[in-house]
């Protein structure tokens, strides 16, 4: 008998699929905290409410920000890619940014269902907090997908990643710093969307 089992793909966004958003509003600021990500910092919470607490102190409104974010793209390759899961499996992204951030980004990938956080922006465009989608957001989908009857593979770079890739069925790495890739040797790494699609093939038809 010829049985075919769901599959699911599960992707971060940023420094999988775009460049990382904070960074870039570093690069255009000069403020050399907001360079940290959780590639350097695994407790969110805390990279966040610094992040905040920095946009606020240099008068940094929303409006700042998204003038930066229209100026970016996708990575190199990150739209063929997804097509190319997108004509094998379901896929989503589960990101820890926020919907005000990736809404542009989502039109250059093609629309992809995104899972996110909000933030919190007064009337003046002041960012005055933000509002996860529930706590351990990113492992609890892939934990949901799977009691729905998906097989799912993920794919992330940084801390926050991690209980995600465990929950997977398969995890993997993507271009992850060295000090991830150190602490979390249990998991392949991918160096390039070539790479994914080599890992990606074999789930996709269950072996």
């Amino acid at each position: 008998m010829y049985q075919v089992t769901p599959t699911f793909f599960a992707s971060d966004l940023e420094g999988v699929l775009i460049p990382e958003i904070w960074i870039a509003v570093a690069e255009k600021t000069k403020i050399e905290e907001l360079f940290l990500t959780t590639r350097e910092i695994a407790d969110y919470d805390a990279l966040m409410k610094m992040r905040l607490e920095k946009l606020n102190q240099a008068g940094l409104k929303m409006a700042d920000i998204e003038e930066i974010i229209d100026g970016m793209d996708p990575l190199p390759g990150a739209d063929e890619f997804v097509q190319w899961v997108r004509n094998r499996s379901q896929f989503v992204i589960i990101t820890d940014s926020f919907y005000q951030f990736i809404a542009p980004f989502m039109r250059k990938l093609g629309l992809p269902t995104v899972f996110a956080h909000s933030l919190q922006v007064a009337d003046d465009g002041t960012v005055t907090g933000y509002q996860l989608r529930l706590q351990q957001g990113k492992r609890k989908a892939i934990d949901a997908l799977q009691s729905i009857g998906f097989q799912v593979m993920a794919t992330g770079d940084s801390y926050n990643d991690t209980a995600m890739l465990a929950q997977a069925n398969r995890g993997i790495l993507f271009n992850p710093p060295d000090n991830v890739k150190a602490e979390f040797p249990q998991f392949p790494v991918a160096t390039s969307y070539d790479d994914l699609k080599a890992h990606a093939t074999p789930f996709f038809i269950g072996k």
